[in-house]
């Protein structure tokens, strides 16, 4: 009975512990994804003050069937 509880007890700390790790693990992630986010924000306003319309390209590449750059910055990222 003793080895069944240290049992249940080890498997219980060890699926916390791998909770508490993954968690953070999705904190950072979160942080990376937020600074790739601002980045392409500045390359898109860098192409917008540089006369480069986005939407207009995307737009004709899906009359072209083409798959624009990664659907043209994901629709010029959401408009903003």
């Amino acid at each position: 009975m003793a080895e069944e509880k240290t049992s249940k007890d080890e498997q219980v700390g060890f699926h916390k512990g791998a909770l508490s790790t993954l968690a953070k693990e999705r904190q950072e992630m979160m942080k990376l994804i937020a600074i790739v986010e601002q980045l392409m924000q500045m390359h898109v306003k860098a192409l917008s003050e540089l006369g480069v319309d986005l939407q207009k390209m995307a737009d004709e590449a899906a009359k072209e069937g083409k798959k624009p750059i990664e659907d043209v910055v994901e629709k010029e990222s959401r408009r903003k």
